[in-house]
Parts: C-alpha cells; structure tokens; sequence
C-alpha cells in the first residue's frame, strides 16, 4: 500500500511512482496528486473516489482514462447534482446508506444574523463543557483581522488559524494542535469541510454562510456531532435584504434538513436549487431551468430505458377542468417555498393514500385546513383517479361533466355498460371516445361524489374485467 499527497517527500514520492509502475504496490491512496500525468498503474482494475464533490468531470475522465475498462466506485454525503441525477435517472447504478453510527445525535442547527455577544455565548458554552470550537472564515486576506478580532472577542479562549495557501509542514502543525486539544478555537478556511475527525470540537460557526453552496454547508455542519456529545452549528449571514434567492434556498434547506443521514434529501435539495447539469459535458450544475426539475428527469429517464430497449409508456396527464377554487391560501401557508413545497409534492403523488398523508401532516402543521384548501385535495383525487384510468379530460359544464377517453388506452366496454345502466336517462355519448353525464346537483360537495363514484365505477369494472380474463 502506499499514499501519495504534497505532504510525501519528493523521495518518497518517486518510490512510489516507481512501485506503481512496476505492479509491486496493489493499493494507493492520494489526492488530487494522483492525476498527474507521471502516474502510470501497471493494471489499474478499481478506482475509488471519495468525496466526489471535489472532483470535476475532467478529473474523473482523467482515471477512467488510465485503462479503458475499469470499474469506479464514488462515494460522498453530498453527490453532485449530475452524478445524482445520472443515479436518479438509471445511468448509473445508486445505493444509500443511511443508518448513522451508534450514539450520534442531530446537529442543532441555527441560521442567525452575524450577532457578536451570540458569537461569545457560543464558544464560551463549549469551552465551558471542555470542548472546541470551529469558525470558518472563507477569506484568506482578511484571516488574521478576524483572528484578532476573535481573540478580544473571546480572549479566554486559544485561537489558531489554517488556510489553504499555508506551507504543509506548519499547517500539519496546526491541524495536530488543535486535534490534540492545545487550542479552543480553530480560525479555517472551507479547507476543513472535509476529512477532519476532531470528536472534542462540537460548535461550529460558519461566517458568511451565505457565499457556500449547499454541499459545502452540509460538510462544514458534517465537522461537528462526530462522538455522542450534541452539537451546534450557526450559520452566520448579513441582513436577509442583501442575501440572493438561491442563497435563501440554501439555508432554508440546511435547517430544515438537519436529521441524521440527511445528506440525500440535502443533494435532492441542491440538485433543484442548481440544476442537474450537462450528462455529455463539463458542467456538473445547471441548465435545467428552462423546463424544470421533474420533466427534466421524465425526458432522460425515458430516453435511458429507450437505450436499454424497453418499451416506454407515454404518461397521460388528463386536463381538468372544474371551475372550483382549490389552493393553499396565503394565509394558511404564509411561507411561498413552503406552498410551492406542498404543490409539488401534491402533484407527485401517485395513489390517494399519499393524498391522505399529506392532508394529514399539513393539518398537524398549520391547522384545520379551510375550504379552499379541502377543495384542492379533492381536485387532485379525481386527478388520481382520471390518470389511473388514463382519461384525456374531464370537465365540467352548466349541468353536466364531459368524459373524454383516450383513444390509445380506452375503458373496458364493461365499465361503460355499467354507467349506462346505471345513469340510462342521464348518460349521453357526444362521440365513440367521449360522453356527457347530467348532475342532479350543482353544489361542489354533490358533484365531487358523484364524480368520484363515477370514475370508481369505471374503474373498479375495467380491474373485474381485467381479472376475469
């Protein structure tokens, strides 16, 4: 086994190289080091990448490139939004793991306004429970104002700082002091996101939180919370007026997503936020806006399994028509990412049953659910219910709903005769895909239930007719 990073010797270095190269070393761990081009394998099979986020496309293409079949293994909390959208979409194989170690407690995290007696209150409660503290401060130019700063700040406290831009012997020295616990307050930049283990440092404080992305936040929060103690992050940000959309949805994501093993749902969250990226190119984010997240992964998804040669269903979406006021009121939900949070997920429901859930925890939320709200619900099960049976649309008229079939997917004739026996007098076909039925009642409540019986009629008749067969 050997290692390979800026901290070796040149002549340890070149040991390897030669060791590599000769297939006398079986295993290799390195850094970024391992891409240079004076790295031969003699019979590379296996490439392990972790922490993927800090590898771009080109530097993954350079070790596929080192032989042309060999398996690669990427792990990460956070993957990059292609990588997890070429996951989500079947390009590539995904497996979660999701169970935390044994002890661990959630991260408490807060997202305040950069506040300074908060700032003492903080790294004084963990010095006062023989903890450390990180503070990350993301500006090497201005790293030793803020380290003074912070020392008259909290001047019982020992403060030590690491940046990246530091020679690798005096910041090894560094990063062994404070692991050692021969300093309280350790001044970094983003360089510590990832590989430190200090179980003893369980308050972390990130400065202008505001400038990271999301899988950076994560990382930072990632720091802190690695024994049984509980810990504390507090992502600091300036006034809210001065903080950009995407920045809001970023730490609107790193609160609200603050469970252990969240780190799925956080790169869900930044795949959203930044988009899914270029599957053939460079770019691992963006140029998805123009159609959205979800069709975005519709469209792929089905070119995948058109590539694989299975058949791909076109999904049908029927078109509703009811003339009814159904929405999340502003004042019920106050929140707009929040609404847009529960349209979304109402519309990705695919059985009423999540309807029911959903309409329960958003009454546990925000409170006995007001008509429009009840109305929304309803329209989304006879949504449910019209794409179940593939329907084109439903629509409702003065005195009576129009029916319209799809000619590719039509209704077993059983369920058919069955309204006609049932609504003889009040079923008319306008034409051999479409019919009329007449509403005793015009009262939303009366139609909604007749609606439903009447879709749950058809298809309950096309299951029986199903079966028989």
């Amino acid at each position: 086994m050997g290692l390979l990073s800026r901290f070796q010797s040149a002549k340890d270095t070149g040991a390897i190289l030669k060791d590599l190269a000769a297939g006398t070393i079986d295993i290799v761990i390195g850094t970024h080091r391992l891409l240079q081009e004076d790295v031969v394998f003699r019979n590379l099979g296996l490439v392990i990448i972790d922490e993927e986020q800090w590898f771009g496309v080109k530097h993954k293409e350079r070790l596929k490139q080192l032989r042309t079949q060999v398996d690669v293994l990427t792990l990460t909390a956070t993957p990059i939004p292609r990588t997890l959208q070429m996951a989500m979409s079947s390009v590539r194989d995904l497996s979660i793991m999701d169970t935390p170690p044994a002890g661990r407690l959630a991260i408490r995290t807060q997202v305040v306004r950069s506040n300074h007696n908060l700032i003492r209150e903080a790294i004084l409660r963990e010095l006062g429970r023989g903890g450390q503290v990180y503070f990350v401060h993301n500006r090497v130019e201005t790293m030793e104002r803020t380290g003074a700063w912070l020392r008259d700040l909290v001047p019982e406290a020992r403060v030590v700082m690491a940046h990246g831009q530091m020679r690798a012997k005096p910041l090894e020295a560094v990063m062994l002091k404070f692991f050692h616990g021969e300093a309280d307050v350790l001044i970094a930049s983003a360089i510590i996101q990832s590989g430190l283990d200090v179980p003893n440092a369980n308050t972390i404080i990130v400065n202008r939180a505001d400038t990271f992305g999301l899988a950076q936040l994560y990382q930072l929060r990632g720091r802190v919370g690695r024994s049984g103690t509980q810990a504390y992050a507090y992502f600091l940000t300036p006034d809210e007026g001065s903080l950009t959309g995407d920045a809001q949805k970023r730490l609107t994501a790193i609160q609200q997503f603050t469970e252990l093993g969240s780190g799925f749902r956080i790169a869900a969250a930044d795949l959203e936020i930044r988009g899914a990226g270029n599957l053939l190119g460079k770019q691992q984010s963006g140029h998805i806006a123009a159609i959205g997240l979800d069709l975005y992964m519709q469209m792929v998804e089905q070119a995948v399994h058109r590539l694989k040669g299975q058949v791909v269903e076109e999904e049908l979406d029927p078109v509703l028509r009811l003339n009814v006021s159904a929405y999340l009121p502003e004042e019920y939900v106050a929140d707009p990412h929040h609404r847009l949070s529960f349209y979304k997920r109402l519309s990705s429901c695919t059985q009423i049953g999540d309807l029911a859930l959903l309409h329960a925890e958003l009454q546990d939320r925000y409170g006995l659910p007001p008509e429009p709200v009840e109305r929304l619900f309803e329209v989304m099960q006879i949504r449910l219910q019209a794409k179940m049976l593939r329907l084109v649309s439903v629509e409702l008229k003065t005195q009576s709903v129009v029916i319209t079939l799809d000619a590719k997917n039509p209704v077993q004739s059983s369920g058919i005769q069955h309204l006609m026996d049932r609504h003889r007098t009040r079923l008319r076909f306008l034409s051999p895909l479409s019919f009329e039925l007449q509403l005793p009642h015009q009262d939303w409540p009366s139609i909604f239930r007749e609606l439903t019986a009447t879709l749950q009629s058809l298809n309950v008749c096309d299951t029986k007719t199903s079966e028989s067969a």
